[in-house]
């Protein structure tokens, strides 16, 4: 232990000192263990066949005990092993389950010397012990079901790269933009953007909700869309023609936009309402309520150099409705 402790001490790392430091008592207790198994080959040839047999049992039972006391022990140990490895690695899962893994060995310590305490107390009726446990664990496993497809959802997240933090997606069943400020192993911390409240869903809910992400383009440039659509009735092709190639020149003036990617189309009649698309796309995130904004100012004040004051008017017809008003 003393050549083991000065080989360590000119080692960088503090981490195999301490683990050094957990050896010395049980390394005691395993070469106390050498010296009885020693003992009984020695003796073996004048002890009975069923002393044979339980000395090398009980020998293996006490080497099995002081190597879970050491998992034991040297559980954080190996929790802050493995941080270091993950650090080294490029997925972020590693780095959210390496907190665990402390408590995971200590737990699969326990578990081990339980089992073969419940074999040397219990003998044949083991088994039957560790079927029980086995249902208990099924049907916890059960109410727990919710929990577990919460952990298997945030590995599909990682290993899918379905988002990360600071990604900006479009959540069903919730109103306007939402960023992604932390993913935890059962949850997801978002920021509303349009309320700034922070909100926190289920990572079963996450996989299944996100239907569109800002952030996840093959581009460098990450771009955000705004789309808007007039309907004006009314209005003659020449004066289309000219709203179409005014709102085109006036656009690509505005901060912001890409200025490659304007699109001014008319694109259809909807009764007697001239339908125009406009789509540009913002690559300033933070300007994009400001972009917003000025297209429509834009707009307005196109339509009033127009002079139109009003755009369509749907008209809804209920002619069975006007027939029995005139019969009564």
């Amino acid at each position: 232990m003393h050549r083991l402790e000065l080989i360590t001490s000119r080692t960088k790392t503090t981490l195999d000192d301490e683990f050094i430091r957990i050896l010395r008592r049980p390394l005691g207790w395993l070469i106390w263990i050498g010296g009885l198994w020693l003992v009984h080959l020695v003796v073996a040839t004048h002890l009975s066949d069923t002393q044979n047999q339980k000395i090398p049992e009980i020998l293996f039972v006490s080497v099995l005990f002081i190597a879970t006391y050491i998992l034991y022990r040297a559980a954080p140990l190996l929790g802050e092993l493995l941080a270091g490895l993950a650090a080294k690695t490029e997925t972020e899962l590693d780095d959210l389950l390496v907190p665990y893994f402390p408590k995971l060995f200590q737990i699969a310590a326990i578990l081990i010397a339980a089992i073969k305490a419940s074999e040397i107390v219990l003998g044949s009726s083991a088994g039957a012990l560790i079927g029980l446990l086995g249902g208990a664990g099924v049907a916890l496993g059960l109410l727990l079901k919710d929990i577990v497809y919460d952990w298997f959802s945030t590995v599909i997240i990682y290993a899918d790269g379905l988002y990360k933090p600071g990604d900006v997606i479009v959540l069903d069943g919730v109103s306007g933009r939402v960023k992604i400020l932390s993913i935890g192993l059962r949850s997801t911390r978002l920021l509303i953007t349009e309320w700034g409240y922070i909100k926190k869903l289920p990572n079963s809910q996450m996989i299944a909700g996100i239907f569109a992400s800002w952030s996840d383009q093959a581009g460098d440039t990450v771009e955000w869309g705004i789309n808007l659509t007039l309907k004006i009735d009314g209005i003659s092709s020449q004066q289309t023609r000219r709203i179409c190639q005014a709102i085109k020149e006036n656009v690509s003036s505005i901060d912001g936009l890409h200025k490659d990617k304007i699109l001014v189309v008319f694109s259809s009649l909807e009764q007697n309402a001239r339908v125009i698309k406009i789509r540009v796309f913002v690559i300033e995130p933070k300007l994009y309520y400001d972009v917003q904004s000025n297209l429509n100012l834009a707009v307005l004040e196109i339509l009033e150099q127009e002079e139109i004051d009003q755009l369509y008017v749907s008209l809804r017809k209920e002619l069975n409705w006007w027939s029995e008003i005139s019969m009564n």
